[in-house]
C-alpha cells in the first residue's frame, strides 16, 4: 500500500509538516508506505488556459502542454493507492502551491471523473453524485487566529472531487487545537491504509 502525501506548505518544520508527519506515522503503523512531497520544491507553472476558449490539449488528450515538474508529480499521484492533500490556510483558502497544482491536475482528470460509479437515487435538481476513484484525505491547518479552516476545506474538497478522487474525509486543525488533533491524524493515516471508500448514500426508506 503506497500512500502519497502532498503538502502545500514551504516549511518542513512547521505545523502543517507536523500534521503530515502524524499522518505518515499512522500509515507506517498500519503497514503502508508513505512518501511526502512538498509542492513548493517542484517547478510548477500556472495554468496558461492555452486556447482562445480557455482550454487546451488537457481537455481532449488528458495531458498538460507545459514542460515542468507537473508530469512527474502526476505520475506519483496516479501510482498511489491513496492520497493525502495537506494545505496551510491563507486568506481562508488553499496555499498557492496547492491550488496551482490542483488547478492543473483537475484539467487533465476532469473527464475521467465521469467514468466512476453513479449513486442511484440522486437528489432531483442537483448535479449527479459519483463515487469511486483513489481514496483521498484532505487536511487544512490555520495558524494565527485559526480562522478560515472551514472555507479552505470546502475549496479543497470541491477541487479534489472535480479531479475524480474519492474524498473519504477532510480534517481541520488550527493553532489552538493541533496538539489535540495529532493523535487523531495518526489514526486517520492508519485507517487510510485500509483503502476506505465513501460509498453511495443510503437510499431513503420507502413509505
Amino acid at each position: 500500500m503506497q500512500i502519497v502525501l502532498l503538502s502545500g506548505s514551504r516549511n518542513r518544520n512547521g505545523q502543517t509538516a507536523r500534521a503530515v508527519s502524524a499522518f505518515s506515522r499512522g500509515i507506517v503503523d498500519g503497514g503502508g508506505r508513505a512518501e511526502t512531497l512538498f509542492l513548493v520544491e517542484f517547478k510548477l507553472d500556472r495554468c496558461r488556459q492555452c486556447n482562445d476558449d480557455g482550454w487546451g490539449i488537457c481537455r481532449n488528450e488528458a495531458r498538460c502542454i507545459i514542460e515542468d515538474d507537473f508530469a512527474s508529480l502526476e505520475e506519483k499521484v496516479e501510482g498511489a493507492d491513496a492520497l493525502i492533500f495537506a494545505s496551510p490556510v491563507y486568506f481562508g483558502d488553499l496555499s498557492e502551491s496547492m491550488r496551482g497544482f490542483l488547478e492543473r491536475y483537475r484539467r487533465t482528470h476532469f473527464n475521467a471523473s465521469f467514468g466512476r460509479r453513479r449513486i442511484p437515487g440522486g437528489t432531483p435538481g442537483l448535479p449527479p453524485i459519483f463515487v469511486g476513484g483513489t481514496p483521498v484525505i484532505g487536511f487544512c491547518y490555520a495558524g494565527g487566529s485559526g480562522n478560515g479552516t472551514v472555507s479552505c476545506a470546502a475549496s479543497l474538497e470541491r477541487m479534489l472531487q472535480t479531479c475524480g478522487l474519492d474524498v473519504v474525509d477532510v480534517v481541520l486543525a488550527r493553532r489552538q487545537n493541533l496538539e489535540m488533533k495529532l493523535p487523531l491524524l495518526e489514526s486517520v493515516g492508519k485507517w487510510l491504509v485500509t483503502e476506505p471508500e465513501s460509498g453511495p448514500w443510503p437510499l431513503p426508506p420507502s413509505e
